[in-house]
This record gives structure tokens, sequence and C-alpha cells, in this order.
């Protein structure tokens, strides 16, 4: 049974500002430890891919119902790739309690401009 569905749509721009104005500082709140070496790891359109998870972990907090509350923390949501290249969730902390027993759906796209994730939250 569905639980919860979110989606985002995140400014690459707005992302890429960021790290450049807050540097590591910020890609540590934020990210992974995983997700910042992929991301960096794409040396001219990072930010494209930074956006992309930025947009993951959004449409997963609007999914689960409960916005940036109740022990929700950016990096406690991660995205990861498979080696297909398909992206999941792999959540930790507090997140992993509490969603850690259901599947999680995500798809990931993004422009030069625009990056977007849909959620869906499944749970017997």
């Amino acid at each position: 049974m569905i639980i919860g569905i979110g989606t985002d749509i995140t400014d690459v721009n707005r992302i890429e500002e960021s790290i450049e104005k807050f540097g590591d500082r910020f890609i540590k709140k934020i990210f992974t430890e995983t997700e910042s070496e992929y991301c960096e790891s794409f040396k001219l359109h990072k930010g494209q891919h930074y956006a992309a998870r930025f947009a993951a972990k959004e449409a997963f907090s609007k999914a689960i119902g409960t916005g940036m509350r109740e022990g929700f923390a950016f990096n406690l949501v991660g995205v990861r790739n498979m080696t297909s290249g398909k992206p999941i969730i792999e959540l930790t902390g507090v997140m992993q309690e509490r969603w850690g027993d259901c599947r999680i759906h995500l798809t990931l796209s993004h422009s030069a401009t625009l990056a977007v994730a849909m959620v869906a939250i499944e749970k017997d």
C-alpha cells in the first residue's frame, strides 16, 4: 500500500550558489559522504547532481508527511546509485528507525537549470 508520495523541483543555480558561498559547511550539513563523492566525480556538471539529490531529500520529506520537522535532517536521507545507475534512497539514524521497513521508490531527472525528484513510499 502506498503511504506517501512527494515531488520536488530544485533550481541548479541555487544549489551551486550555496556550495560556492558556504563550501564544505553546506555540503556536510545537507549531503552524505556517498553523495558528495558521487557529485564531485562530475567536474563540469556536479551542481546538477547535487541539485537532484537535494530534490530527492525534499521529495522524501513530503512523502513522509512531516516536511522538515519531527527529526528530519537532510544528511539522514541519502541517495546512492546502484551499479545499474538506478538511484535509491538510503536512510540513517532516526529516519532509518522510522522508515527503514518501507519500500522507497525514487526517480531523478535534471537539466542544466532544474532538477526534479519523485518519491513513493510503500508499506505492507
